[in-house]
């Protein structure tokens, strides 16, 4: 009988994470300061992040040692199973063979804390006294609230307005362990109150709540910002997931043809790929040539329709110029239920892929998405994030591919989280209530016009030449 739990000791913990920066095809381009039109000097993002932090964000290192107070709070959940979807194969009467890495066994449910308790513990040894930010659909507010309740921190989350409303349970979450959480946009900052003058019921966005968290630290001395998605230092410390399923599929003598995760920022998905993509493209030691697939909703299709370009990274235009595929900064996505998948850019390192075409991309709607999410708590009984059942859609379109083709892939997907907050939407699914949605393409254009109206010396810079 087929294994179908692969379990690690908590001693196979990784003492390293992977940075795959120094491994890129071509130089990552630097942020940019609008102002200047010149690289950020890294030393300014002292203000918003600590040292430790900003030394990993430019890092040319490729293994960063994981602390040793790090991998004490890992323990309590790590390392995760991962399992293989036997159930679902069946149903499906595929010849592939479905593993995925289940990360919402952590005490917040999702692979965020992954990140958040490394940031955490950084900004505690530096002496901040609290940390803001921003969330989408809870996953990441709850892991920071819990990461901060265990250093000791006081914890701010502006969370976007339609998710606050659709999923109260995630708020409440965090309220549990001591954090403070505002719809966003909100009254606590100007940037909040201006939006909510010209539209009371302004439904919010990531970059909004980005934008709020930001100006909420810059105004005190003992805070520091905290993003659970797009840079650098946040994606290395996800590699815990694929360098523990990598070890998990050699027990078995498995690799995969095909790994597989949903993006919002892109660090659940960079998570499960990074180390594949090092054995693949740097040490050159994989046995197959391994394919990358990111997905993401058509209602906010950032790495299938948007542009690549330089645009900052949240709404009211506070960080420096970052380059990636991008919607506009201004981009308001519709508040579709798969509320961490919404933002109108993407990691620069993985946009940067994409341009290379060493990832692919997908994009689905949310009608299909939460019927593949259906079928997989029917047959694997785990009921899913919504994010996470983007990964699931494309898993189980590539399962049948296999089956009208006869081959015998081994497809790896990163469950990122259970679902079990947002039992609302799955009942709006069973009821027959969800609709698909594309978001239009003239907006998406308009949006883009705005931006290069705004910006229209970006494209002119050298660096992103030749990328």
């Amino acid at each position: 009988m087929a294994e179908r739990k692969v379990l690690l000791d908590e001693d196979a913990l990784p003492k390293s994470w992977y940075n795959l920066v120094p491994d890129l095809p071509t130089p990552l381009p630097p942020p940019i300061d609008p102002g200047t039109r010149e690289p950020v000097d890294p030393k300014a993002l002292e203000r918003i992040f600590p040292r430790e932090l900003v030394e990993q964000e430019v890092s040319r290192e490729r293994w960063i040692p994981i602390p040793q107070e790090v991998r004490e709070i890992y323990r309590i959940w790590r390392p995760t199973p991962l399992y293989r979807a036997e159930r679902l194969e069946g149903y499906l009467r595929t010849p592939a063979r479905i593993y995925f890495k289940y990360e919402g066994v952590s005490p917040p449910g999702s692979h965020k804390p992954n990140t958040a308790v490394a940031q955490a513990y950084y900004n505690a040894k530096e002496g901040v006294q609290r940390l803001t930010t921003e969330t989408g659909a809870g996953q990441w507010g709850s892991a920071l609230a819990f990461a901060t309740m265990l250093f000791g921190l006081r914890c701010t989350v502006y969370m976007v307005r339609a998710s606050y409303r659709q999923k109260p349970y995630r708020s409440l979450l965090m309220r549990v362990w001591g954090a403070e959480i505002h719809p966003s946009p909100s009254d606590r900052t100007e940037y909040g109150r201006s939006l909510l003058k010209s539209d009371p019921e302004h439904p919010g966005s990531l970059g909004i709540a980005i934008s709020e968290a930001l100006e909420d630290a810059v105004k005190h001395d003992d805070t520091k910002y905290s993003l659970g998605s797009v840079l650098n230092h946040v994606l290395i410390h996800q590699t815990v997931i694929g360098l523990e399923a990598r070890e998990q599929l050699a027990k078995l003598d498995e690799y995969p043809d095909v790994v597989a995760g949903c993006v919002g920022g892109g660090s659940s998905f960079s998570g499960i790929f990074w180390p594949f993509y090092y054995d693949v493209h740097v040490a050159k030691r994989a046995p197959k040539r391994t394919r990358f697939v990111a997905t993401e909703p058509t209602a906010c299709p950032t790495l299938t329709k948007g542009v690549y370009t330089y645009d900052y990274g949240d709404t009211a235009k506070l960080t420096p110029l970052l380059p990636m595929y991008t919607l506009g900064s201004d981009f308001v996505p519709p508040p579709i239920h798969a509320g961490g998948l919404r933002y109108h850019g993407d990691a620069p390192t993985l946009c940067l892929l994409l341009r290379k075409g060493l990832i692919e991309a997908r994009a689905y709607n949310q009608t299909e998405v939460f019927e593949a999410a259906t079928l997989f708590a029917r047959t694997e009984g785990i009921l899913p994030a919504p994010e996470s059942a983007h990964a699931i859609k494309f898993a189980i379109d590539e399962a049948l591919r296999c089956k009208g083709t006869g081959e015998e892939e081994v497809i790896l997907f990163n469950l990122s989280g259970h679902g079990y907050f947002d039992l609302q939407a799955y009942g709006e699914h069973l009821d027959g209530r969800l609709q698909p949605y594309d978001y239009p393409e003239e907006q998406i254009r308009e949006s883009l016009r705005r931006l290069e109206r705004e910006l229209p010396w970006v494209n002119g810079l050298p660096y992103l030449k030749g990328v």
